[in-house]
């Protein structure tokens, strides 16, 4: 993972625990979904758009379609950073 992957993966992982407030730490990987970390559908939302905001970037809820697991949202965030 780059560098800039590790920070945006960063900040997903911050803002999943914030939202997800009993998960281990240790649990949140770059291989895992939010689902298969407990998340439901609003939980992921919101997971999802506080980490959008931090990093200050623009994406439209319609590219986040397809996204499986952590690392597809890191990568998919990665390419809108490196936009702006």
């Amino acid at each position: 993972m780059s560098p800039e992957q590790q920070k945006i993966f960063e900040v997903v992982k911050a803002h999943t625990l914030k939202v997800l407030i009993d998960l281990d730490p240790a649990q949140v990987t770059i291989e895992k979904s939010l689902s298969d970390l407990g998340a439901n559908s609003v939980d992921r939302l919101e997971v999802v758009m506080n980490a959008i905001d931090a990093l200050n970037l623009q994406v439209p809820l319609t590219a986040l379609q397809g996204v499986r697991d952590l690392r597809g949202l890191v990568d998919l965030l990665g390419r809108y950073a490196e936009r702006s």
